[in-house]
């Protein structure tokens, strides 16, 4: 099942501070008053129009899911939908991948800067190094003019499980980007509302029945997301759509601004290790440090350069992970909007790990990096406000790509798997959730088992795997295969070697582990599996809290 974010405290209590004063300042002198304000919107009317814009999102979302083929996206949901302002701004989002929200919202400005939209457009684009985050994302881009004006963009992303790499999955443990699949930078895909078919087959061209049905739920999705966005402008007008934006953005930075108060000005660092890059180099780097004063400066300043492997990551992904977890400390009511993150500054040396350059790889730094992300940055933050901040979840998506392309119906299966959520100061980690940079569901067994050539031999929680503590952290799980045919796999993970954190006192959560008919396997590793053999899966448990 999809997790909510991890919550600051657990259970139903509210940190500390939102019962302050600081609280008491938001609610009754941050937000829009119930009267009209100087630009004439009232609070009512903000209200309305940020329900209106995210239930365009989750309708687009809706679409997308019951209209696709593969299991990737009609069953695990591994995908996003977004909409921007005219200059490549969000203004909302439906409550779907972290990872892949984020990153768009760092990103779509230098997407849609420059470039010139005419009405009935759609660009596709999954280019890291260009606002993607790694090549199996693809992103569809489509604007919106009324009376001629450009005035916003919908947008959403999906995971598509076979984007032309070599391997099964498109998850390859690659060196370099040119190994792990078709790259395609920013390109019109539709012209007049009608699909530019060069682009089209040469992009559906892959093996697998799936693919040209989950693009064409992709664009169906973007057309529904401009039909009911236009419905909205239509209503307001172009002029007082433009000034609930702008209002909508004001807004989040009011709200952002006394939540992120809270967090007394100073220093805080916090350093974590990756297992390894999958070809021999283990305990890599990746150093965070928030600097809180006027605003908060976030810089990965010491974190390892990139390296060869996957797991190096463009900045996007790594600003998707720091906005995550500072949206954490802000009332579930803050917009998710550009105004909402203005205050956060991000900065990190160019060819470093989460700021990669090309040609690097990236296809494990979109998935496993920015789950470490999100550890340095809470592990910053715990230092700052001491018992606020969960311990460390299982910091990984225990990715599993397989499949076979030598056969006359190849096939390719992705899945990331759920694992133990940290424990807070009062209440115990969650047992085998998706947590942080990922929200996506299983692929449920009767699916796989009817897709794939493959059988599930046991999928249960993997009991005592979550770190004691007055608190314990939550258990990963269990998810054994059995090939009932021969096939490729590639898994690429983390939180092997050493479990994820533990907090004041309590105790780190089990590592993850993998093994082959017995036989334990590498974090990042390829390998070919006979026909009867079993891959067993174990995820890492959660982090506990406070001395037992």
């Amino acid at each position: 099942m999809r997790a909510p974010a991890v919550p600051l405290k657990g259970g139903d209590d509210k940190p500390d501070w939102l019962n302050s004063e600081a609280m008491s300042n938001l609610e009754s002198g941050s937000t829009p008053t119930s009267s009209a304000n100087s630009t004439g919107l009232s609070a009512i009317d903000l209200a309305i129009f940020v329900s209106r814009a995210e239930a365009v999102c989750a309708e687009m979302g809706a679409l997308l899911q019951r209209s696709a083929f593969s299991p990737n996206i009609k069953d695990r949901l591994d995908f996003s939908c977004a909409l921007f302002d005219r200059s490549g701004a969000l203004f909302a989002q439906a409550a779907h991948i972290p990872v892949h929200l984020g990153s768009m919202a760092y990103a779509m400005s230098s997407i849609v800067d420059g470039r010139e939209w005419l009405d009935g457009d759609m660009l596709v684009v999954n280019d890291p190094f260009l606002g993607g985050t790694h090549l199996p994302d693809v992103t569809m881009i489509a604007p919106l003019f009324v009376d001629q004006q450009l005035v916003a963009f919908v947008a959403n992303r999906a995971h598509h499980a076979n984007i032309g790499a070599d391997s099964p999955g498109s998850m390859p443990l690659s060196r370099s980007i040119e190994e792990e699949g078709m790259i395609i930078p920013p390109t019109r895909f539709m012209r007049d509302n009608a699909i530019i078919e060069a682009v089209f087959s040469n992009i559906t061209q892959l093996p697998g029945a799936d693919t040209s049905g989950d693009f064409a739920a992709q664009i169906s999705a973007n057309v529904a997301g401009l039909r009911r966005l236009k419905e909205i402008v239509g209503n307001m007008g172009v002029d007082s759509f433009a000034t609930a934006v702008s209002e909508l953005n004001e807004y989040g930075r009011r709200l952002a601004r006394v939540a992120l108060q809270r967090i007394p000005h100073g220093e805080y660092k916090f350093q974590d290790l990756m297992d390894d890059n999958g070809f021999g180099q283990q305990d890599i780097e990746l150093v965070v440090s928030i600097r809180v004063g006027d605003d908060i400066q976030v810089d990965f300043t010491g974190t390892s350069k990139q390296l060869e492997g996957n797991i190096n990551c463009p900045l996007s992904v790594a600003a998707a992970g720091v906005y995550y977890a500072f949206r954490c400390l802000m009332p579930d009511s803050t917009p998710n909007c550009a105004g909402t993150f203005d205050q956060i500054k991000i900065s990190a040396p160019s060819g470093c790990l989460v700021n990669a350059e090309r040609p690097a790889a990236t296809a494990a730094g979109n998935v496993e990096t920015s789950m470490r992300v999100v550890d340095v940055v809470l592990g910053a933050l715990a230092s700052a406000l001491p018992g606020e901040i969960p311990a460390a979840s299982q910091g990984t998506m225990n990715n599993v790509a397989m499949g076979n392309h030598q056969t006359n119906q190849p096939w390719d299966y992705y899945e990331t798997m759920a694992g133990g959520l940290g424990a807070s100061r009062s209440t115990a980690g969650l047992d085998a959730l998706q947590s942080h940079m990922t929200n996506t569901l299983n692929t449920p067994i009767e699916s796989l088992e009817s897709h794939y050539p493959l059988r599930v031999l046991e999928y249960s929680i993997r009991t005592h795997s979550g770190g004691a503590g007055l608190m314990s952290g939550g258990d990963g799980l269990v998810r054994a295969f059995e090939f009932l045919a021969p096939a490729e796999v590639t898994l690429l993970t983390e939180r092997r070697r050493r479990g994820p954190w533990g907090l004041a006192g309590g105790e780190s959560g089990q590592p993850g582990k993998q093994t082959l008919d017995g036989e334990v396997l590498p974090a990042k590793v390829n390998f070919k599996a006979r026909t009867g053999q079993v891959l067993r899966v174990e995820t890492p448990g959660g982090g506990g809290f406070g001395k037992k």
